[in-house]
């Protein structure tokens, strides 16, 4: 299993050293994340922090949990990616999923996708675009919300055939996890009242089992990545056990997301962040 690491909190730069530091601390992956105007957080360009992450460092994944791509225009996303993928060398991922609506780039703006049937609908068009840009010939698409004709976007990403694309599965909804199970991994994330719940090792097992059974194969696809994002136990030898069990219930990514800083400041945040990827990833 690969470890990776959410730049949650932070200044533009510090956004951008923790990349460094991530990568010198052992982790396998670095993420930002995708957010316009949420409550009182400050928030950044993922773009933008990717791509100067990309130069800083050598080895490490690239991302951001998630990019809310119903919100995005795909050929600009599109042409993001692949910037950043050969800024990187290859080595950027794309999370996505359908975004929150307690960001007001949704639920503030007149004529953005609200319902959650509209979002997914925007989802499939955005990946199926982003699908076929990568190709660098000429496409034209229609789907639900969109229609592009004659549109050539050069040059290729770095990775083959594209980007690599996480797509954020709410087990057991068949039609989220059905999604997920047509690109090349799922974010976890369960439904219902368990939402907001970290997937335990059974639940990666199930997930696994339905992905084994409904994945269609995809010819020169990569390995399926089945990624399990939350806040490890502080104990190291209790943090290895947990990461062993989702290893072997078919878990492949554990991020560590700390979304809750508590009572800390700004500036006590980052550095209880910092502290904590300084310390790089459990030993499994």
């Amino acid at each position: 299993m690969k470890f990776g690491v959410v730049g949650s909190t932070g200044t533009a730069a510090q956004a951008v050293d923790l990349a460094v530091t991530a990568e010198e601390s052992g982790w396998d992956g670095y993420f930002t994340w995708d957010g316009i105007s949420v409550g009182p957080l400050d928030t950044w360009d993922p773009w933008a922090v990717l791509a100067a992450a990309a130069v800083r460092t050598e080895r490490i994944t690239l991302g951001a949990m998630v990019f809310a791509l119903p919100r995005r225009r795909p050929w600009v996303v599109a042409r993001q990616a692949l910037t950043v993928d050969h800024l990187s060398g290859g080595r950027l991922v794309l999370p996505v999923g359908i975004g929150a609506v307690d960001d007001a780039a949704f639920r503030g703006v007149v004529g953005e996708a609200t319902t959650a049937r509209e979002r997914a609908e925007r989802l499939d068009d955005a990946l199926a675009v982003l699908d076929l840009a990568a190709t660098g010939e000429t496409f034209s698409y229609r789907g639900h919300h969109l229609e592009v004709s004659d549109m050539t976007i050069l040059p290729r990403p770095v990775q083959r055939p594209r980007v690599p694309v996480w797509v954020v599965g709410a087990f057991p909804s068949e039609r989220s996890m059905g999604r997920a199970a047509r690109w090349d991994g799922v974010v976890v994330q369960l439904r219902g009242d368990r939402a907001m719940d970290t997937p335990t090792p059974d639940d990666v097992a199930q997930i696994c089992a339905w992905v084994a059974e409904h994945r269609e194969r995809r010819e020169g696809a990569g390995p399926f990545e089945v990624v399990v994002q939350g806040v490890l136990p502080d104990a190291p030898a209790d943090a290895s056990a947990l990461c062993r069990e989702l290893s072997d219930a078919g878990a492949t990514w554990w991020v560590e997301s700390r979304w809750d800083h508590g009572d800390l400041g700004p500036r006590e945040a980052f550095d209880a962040l910092e502290a904590r990827t300084r310390q790089g990833p459990p030993l499994q």
